[in-house]
């Protein structure tokens, strides 16, 4: 295999030096709609993918870290290390290559051009939800029903979600540190970034989010992350200005019972204690701090993983990475947010004109933008406008609309025996029953086609339907041989068949 290293090599260049002029062409053409922009952007990025994958193959062949490409360097000058002369290995080669050529007569050279100006033709696959109407729009409605089913969240429309989303300083910090907030916020950003790769796959997402890290660094060290100040890196928590209480002024567990249950609870929670129970074991798990310093009460104190050790304060060391691992996903969110701004603009836009829409007007509309989006990519069609698909009439126009609906051609028929074709109207849909296609599937099936099989277009149904008619046409023949009875002299009773054989034999 050494013997082909070089040409992998000179073959890897070719086809970098290839992808980067298919670039070029590529990005010099002009898309005629936002679908054509879309597929031209994905098919740029799997060419600049490819161009990166064969890169490093090529950094691996250069870096030769098995000495192949220097052996076989060597072998062109006629150094080899079985002491082989130049010629002696230049007449070996070309014997090879005369072999070949003689096992392979019809071989031909492959143009490499023709297969990579296909890429320029392909159609990529992106898959969008009907909601996102192919990148136009978010479909946010999991993420919806995630938060307003949540603690941290509020039984809020759909419309005023997409404004407030985004806001995290809004939810409590009590409520922050819960599994249930990280595991939203994770949804929330696997589902931006999937959004963000299918309608930008040409944007660089890692050096974005590498400068949002850098500074989100800073601003973490300094204390000034938005919503999460006031850190008392000292006690190894973090303390709202509402979950603070200084038990400096309370002498009893009695006194601090007067603070309430909810206060309490905040209090507890801040500093990363249980904060189940009754009010008077809520006070007292409380009251412990007063004359115990927090890294030294016991480990049943503490609530289920914010307390895992308690060497060298590893309970708070735990609960500061929590902190800072949901800080900077509040981060990253934000800058998403904030290059999505548009879009959620016209996502929120889009939900309230729909709700004032009915059905039929959404429908409409929906088959409208489609002939639209068509029309932009082919300007024969421009001259004929049917929004609504109505059939042509005798003149090459739409028909009326009014006669489109009295023949009920908007209505769609089904008929899986006739490989699921579609019949539009009544008239078409009864009519089958009697044409070729209709005909043909039931002879398929071995089913007879008569008027008892009318108006059944489900495979199923027929086969079972000519079951009941085969049962019952069986019950109700006469059938003489098997039926019909014979006495001998004895008064044994024989049906025809029988009897006639034992009377041919003699026995009777």
């Amino acid at each position: 295999m050494s013997s082909t290293l070089l040409e992998v090599t000179r073959s890897a260049h070719e086809d970098v030096e290839r992808l980067e002029r298919l670039v070029v062409k590529e990005l010099q053409r002009e898309p005629a709609s936002n679908r054509d922009q879309l597929f031209q952007s994905h098919r740029v990025r799997n060419m600049i993918d490819t161009l990166i994958s064969t890169t490093h193959k090529l950094v691996e062949v250069y870096e030769d870290k098995d000495n192949a490409r220097k052996d076989e360097i060597a072998a062109l000058g006629g150094q080899t290390a079985s002491g082989v002369n130049l010629f002696g290995a230049f007449y070996d080669r070309l014997k090879e290559i005369r072999e070949y050529h003689r096992r392979h007569p019809l071989a031909r050279v492959i143009d490499p051009t023709e297969e990579f100006e296909e890429l320029l033709k392909e159609e990529p696959h992106i898959e969008f939800s009907g909601e996102e109407a192919f990148g136009r729009y978010l479909d946010m409605h999991e993420l919806y029903n995630e938060y307003i089913n949540s603690k941290f969240g509020e039984p809020v429309e759909y419309s005023a979600f997409l404004d407030t989303f985004s806001q995290f300083q809004k939810v409590p910090r009590h409520l922050k540190l819960t599994r249930q907030y990280k595991d939203y916020l994770t949804h929330l950003l696997e589902y931006l970034l999937s959004y963000f790769e299918r309608t930008e796959p040409l944007q660089d997402l890692g050096r974005m989010f590498s400068k949002v890290e850098s500074e989100f660094e800073e601003l973490w060290a300094d204390g000034k992350i938005t919503g999460w100040e006031n850190k008392d890196l000292a006690n190894g928590h973090v303390q709202s200005q509402e979950s603070i209480i200084d038990l400096d002024y309370y002498s009893t567990v009695e006194e601090l019972m007067e603070v309430g249950p909810e206060k309490l609870k905040e209090a507890l929670g801040a500093r990363g204690l249980k904060v189940g129970g009754t009010l008077q074991q809520r006070a007292e798990r409380l009251f412990l701090m007063k004359h115990t310093p927090l890294d030294q009460l016991d480990k049943k104190h503490f609530g289920k993983g914010s307390r895992t050790s308690q060497e060298n304060g590893g309970s708070i060391v735990l609960q500061q990475n929590s902190m800072k691992e949901i800080a900077l996903m509040e981060a990253k969110l934000q800058r998403m947010c904030e290059f999505f701004k548009e879009r959620i603009i016209q996502t929120k836009e889009n939900v309230e004109k729909k709700q004032a829409l009915t059905y039929e007007e959404m429908e409409a509309e929906r088959e409208e933008e489609e002939v639209q989006a068509d029309s932009e990519s082919d300007d024969d069609e421009q001259q004929i406008y049917n929004p609504l698909k109505l059939p042509m009439g005798w003149d090459g126009k739409p028909i009326p609309y009014w006669l489109y609906k009295l023949h009920g051609l908007g209505q769609e028929f089904k008929c899986e025996i006739c490989g699921n074709h579609s019949y539009w109207g009544r008239r078409a849909f009864e009519r089958h029953f009697k044409e070729w296609r209709h005909q043909h599937g039931m002879r398929c099936l071995g089913i007879p086609n008569t008027k008892n099989f009318n108006e059944i277009t489900s495979i199923q149904e027929a086969k079972e339907l000519w079951e009941r008619i085969q049962e019952k046409q069986g019950l109700n023949k006469w059938r003489p041989d098997l039926e019909e009875e014979y006495e001998d002299k004895e008064g044994n009773i024989y049906n025809k068949k029988t009897y006639t054989d034992l009377q041919r034999q003699g026995l009777i």
